[in-house]
């Protein structure tokens, strides 16, 4: 499958353990809109980034905090 960088929101996160990787997967994963998403735990802003081709970057926002984290657009 052919890949949009359109379709790849990138944001700064609070997500700091594999633990919580994981409770913000629960979320992301069942989302049907949601083809995939990573977090980087080793870069120092915790990198979260989601591929959606319908979900805009306040959608995921909305999701992260009602997970009890955060997260922030990251703008070119």
């Amino acid at each position: 499958m052919e890949q949009q960088f359109d379709n790849i929101l990138i944001f700064r996160s609070d997500i700091q353990t594999e633990a919580d990787t994981h409770r913000i997967g629960m979320m992301l994963d069942n989302h049907p809109w949601i083809e995939r998403w990573c977090v980087d735990l080793d870069d120092d802003e915790r990198i979260l980034r989601v591929v959606s081709a319908k979900l805009k970057h306040t959608n995921i926002v909305d999701i992260v905090a009602g997970c009890g984290y955060s997260c922030e657009e990251l703008k070119d």
